[in-house]
Parts: structure tokens; C-alpha cells; sequence
């Protein structure tokens, strides 16, 4: 039996931590402008804040269940 993976529209932490390793490569790049970098960096801080926020939302929901 197969299952179906449905495609969620909320944030999902492993899109943007794959995001954001695609923006660290995108920042390797030697021929990378200033300017083009500088906007790079801020989407891979905007991706890693998003996860970070789902990892905390996991977090207190994991307490709320163990103190239950």
C-alpha cells in the first residue's frame, strides 16, 4: 500500500533547511555580487529563523505532552 504525501502549504523545517543550504552554496559562488550576496544572506536568515521558530513550536507541544 502506498501512502500519498500531502502537500502542506504551512513552513515544513526540512524545506527550509534545504533552502537555506542552497543559499550557503549560492554564497560560494565566487562571481556572487556584493549586492547579490547581501540578498542571499538575508533569505537564508529569514528560511533558518522559520525553521528555527517550527523546531520551537515541536519543542513546547513535546513539554506540554510530557507534563500532561
Amino acid at each position: 500500500m502506498s501512502e500519498e504525501i500531502v502537500e502542506n502549504k504551512e513552513p515544513n523545517f526540512e524545506e527550509n533547511i534545504k533552502k537555506a543550504q542552497e543559499l550557503l552554496e549560492k554564497l560560494i559562488d565566487p562571481e556572487i555580487t556584493l549586492s547579490q550576496s547581501v540578498s542571499v544572506y538575508k533569505d537564508g536568515l529569514k528560511e533558518l529563523e522559520t525553521a528555527q521558530k517550527l523546531l520551537d513550536n515541536v519543542k513546547l507541544e513535546f513539554q506540554e505532552l510530557s507534563q500532561s
